[in-house]
């Protein structure tokens, strides 16, 4: 387990941004040493612990780009077009032994090993066969065109994959070019979950009337599995100091986070934030975000945790902020920077200066082709359907106060948050 000291998180200002926040947890939070070795097929989603440097090159021999004709340089017709005779065929998976004699072309298709000696592949809707049978290539065509290299994707030896990348397909694929069939990579972070409030209960059991089914801990264990995490569900803990205290330190020493949803903001029952100082270290989080400002962080017997808003939207956008880079640092993932892109608003806006803010939107295409972000019509943030309804979120940075329509705004859609 990745063990921290008790003043890991401290903070002295009255309210967090969002930056810092995510400085604060990619600086120090200790990554976990635990390695196994997973199968390719297994290996998507987590994050890569050894670099894997190329075994061999890629393309490991010269090739045929296109289904074509292959000559030698110095054959290349310059001023006209030119017949040539016919020497050989080579197919993909076959081998071309004897080189090209001078003044020759051999038939060759795509991924097919060039001929020795031959340099250059002409397309074949390029060229024409004459009523002799020979094969007539036209003028000008650039030496080298249409042919791969050995090596020129990934030259042998070079560092193809780097410790700390979370791998995704292409990452995969690149590993089964070398001929591997596993990767090195840090065990999957275990992460407790469970929500809090005599208001919730579990889908599948009674619900009192005054109370509502706990969605927020489903939605977060799924976004926990998407990371690759291994995901523990204790349930709904109540509203009560001590049975939350030792819930808390029964977990702490097998897991390496904790994560809860709910009963972290002032109020009287709201009693996540005593339940911790009680057996640990707690700053608690004002962060300068909307929605999603009461969050939670601290450490018990060395293992952090980190407490969400009990608003559905709320928990998704902190999550994305706080729960998802933790997650990387303590697997020892590189950063992954959430990167908006520009899109038109199609909607007005009003906010306070020196607080970050996401609008939740739908994209559609404009008249004059360009794309345009339609704010949901209801505000809150308790509200699912507007995560359910929408495409993504329009961030909205500390400087600005006001949004019109035609403004650029900076989008992310929910297929890169996750």
């Amino acid at each position: 387990m990745a063990q921290l000291s008790d003043d890991c998180f401290a903070f002295g200002g009255p309210m967090m941004s969002v930056d810092e926040a995510v400085g604060l947890i990619t600086t120090r939070v200790n990554a976990i040493a635990d390695i196994e070795t997973v199968a390719l097929v297994e290996a998507d989603g987590r994050v890569l612990a050894r670099d894997v440097a190329a075994p061999l090159p890629l393309p490991p021999f010269t090739n045929s780009a296109v289904d074509g004709y292959a000559v030698r340089n110095a054959d290349i017709p310059q001023a006209a077009e030119r017949a040539f005779p016919l020497d050989g065929r080579i197919q993909a998976g076959g081998l071309a032994q004897a080189p090209i004699k001078p003044g020759h072309t051999a038939r060759i298709f795509t991924g097919a090993p060039l001929p020795p000696d031959a340099e250059t592949v002409f397309m074949q809707e390029d060229v024409r066969i004459d009523d002799s049978g020979k094969i007539v290539l036209p003028p000008g065509l650039k030496p080298g065109a249409n042919v791969r290299l050995a090596g020129e994707d990934i030259p042998n030896g070079h560092v193809a994959l780097r410790a700390g990348q979370r791998l995704r397909p292409q990452h995969v694929a690149l590993a089964a070019a070398f001929g591997l069939v596993g990767l090195d990579v840090v065990r999957r972070i275990r992460v407790a979950v469970f929500s809090t409030g005599d208001e919730l209960a579990s889908p599948g059991e009674p619900r009192a009337a005054p109370q509502l089914f706990d969605s927020n801990r489903f939605m977060l264990m799924t976004m926990l599995r998407r990371l690759g995490c291994e995901v523990s569900d204790l349930g709904i803990m109540r509203d009560e100091r001590t049975s939350l205290a030792n819930g808390l330190k029964q977990v702490a020493g097998s897991h390496d986070l904790i994560l809860t949803t709910g009963g972290v903001s002032t109020g009287e029952e709201d009693h996540v934030k005593a339940a911790i100082e009680s057996i640990g270290s707690l700053v608690l989080w004002r962060m300068a975000i909307k929605p999603g400002r009461p969050v939670a962080m601290g450490i018990i017997d060395g293992t952090p945790l980190i407490g969400l808003p009990g608003n559905p939207v709320a928990s998704f956008v902190t999550f994305v902020h706080v729960v998802r880079p933790t997650v990387l640092a303590l697997a020892g993932g590189l950063p992954e920077r959430l990167l908006p892109i520009p899109v038109r608003a199609a909607f007005s806006y009003a906010k306070k200066s020196g607080r970050r803010e996401y609008v939740r939107v739908s994209l559609r295409r404009a008249q004059d082709g360009e794309l345009e972000a339609v704010k949901f019509p209801r505000e809150g943030a308790g509200l699912l359907s507007s995560l359910v309804e929408t495409d993504g979120l329009v961030e909205l940075g500390e400087h600005i106060t006001h949004v019109e329509p035609g403004q650029d705004v900076g989008f992310l859609s929910y297929a890169d948050l996750l």
